[in-house]
């Protein structure tokens, strides 16, 4: 099944192609603007952005998560949001072209990144990093960008982690965030996302195997992972917030996970269905109007 039909955004995507005025924090690796394929317009860099070659896994992974939320529409790649503004903030360091090896961040430039984007105005985050276990001080500082991000209004939405576990970390199990599992075409849960009860008590699932999107050094690529299905759940909060701009971040946070109108006890999180909360933020707003 197409990625998109899978989890409901087709037809959201028919009524808009996002506004500018809703600004997605992407906290990633350096983005390839220069790519044909990009709507480069809607990206703003921030001014920490690391000069790093193409050919890093950095670059590499920036590039094709910006290319599901703002590439333009009409190619390969998803292009859920071209019209929102992307903020690309980088976090990832390393230079080495390792496939198999997924770029780090360390908890206090994860955390700086956090605060830094909400300052600047984002209303929603797009996190998918791999993280070394943090200290018990570095867990709270995490937490308190985190809780900054709450207070202003932000969601975080999180990559559940490609290790094939079952657990959280400090980041998945923050009561803020929206942690994001890989599903395959068929809609189950794919081998290598981790598990655990925070994904499935706060968490979705998305489109994490055999995505095409852009790559740093032109045309297109495969790939899956965690990463990659969080920025599908990402992309559906930009274009819910761009059809509804008054909701508050509340009510976007549970038409988003909690359309499905079933009590949580899995481990594994329900299906994104954008079409869904897109119905359901409408009936809200359409109350709200009434009164």
């Amino acid at each position: 099944m197409n990625p998109l039909d899978l989890v409901g955004l087709s037809p959201l995507m028919k009524l808009t192609s996002g506004e500018s005025e809703v600004t997605i924090g992407l906290l990633d690796g350096p983005v390839a603007v220069d790519h044909p394929e990009l709507n480069a317009e809607s990206i703003r860099l921030s001014g920490d952005t690391p000069r790093l070659p193409k050919r890093s896994t950095a670059c590499r992974h920036g590039t094709f998560v910006a290319g599901i939320l703002v590439a333009r529409r009409g190619g390969m790649a998803p292009a859920i949001c071209p019209g929102c503004t992307v903020l690309s903030r980088p976090v990832f360091t390393e230079t080495a072209p390792d496939e198999e090896r997924s770029p780090s961040v360390s908890v206090q430039r994860l955390a700086t990144a956090v605060r830094e984007c909400v300052d600047a105005g984002a209303r929603v985050l797009n996190v998918s990093v791999g993280m070394a276990q943090p200290s018990t001080r570095q867990e709270r500082e995490l937490h308190a960008a985190l809780d900054h991000a709450a207070a202003h209004g932000a969601l975080v939405v999180v990559a559940a982690g490609n290790q094939g576990t079952l657990g959280s970390s400090a980041l998945t199990r923050h009561p803020w965030v929206i942690p994001v599992v890989g599903y395959d075409t068929d809609g189950r849960p794919s081998a290598h996302s981790n598990l655990g009860s925070s994904m499935g008590r706060l968490g979705l699932g998305a489109p994490g195997e055999n995505v095409v999107s852009l790559s740093a050094h032109g045309g297109v690529r495969t790939q899956h992972g965690t990463s990659v299905a969080t920025a599908f759940v990402t992309g559906a909060i930009g274009l819910l917030w761009s059809r509804f701009p008054q909701a508050d971040v509340a009510e976007v946070k549970n038409a988003l996970t909690g359309c499905h109108g079933r009590r949580r006890t899995s481990v594994v999180p329900p299906l994104l269905d954008a079409w869904k909360a897109h119905r359901m933020l409408s009936a809200t707003q359409s109350a709200r109007a009434a009164e």
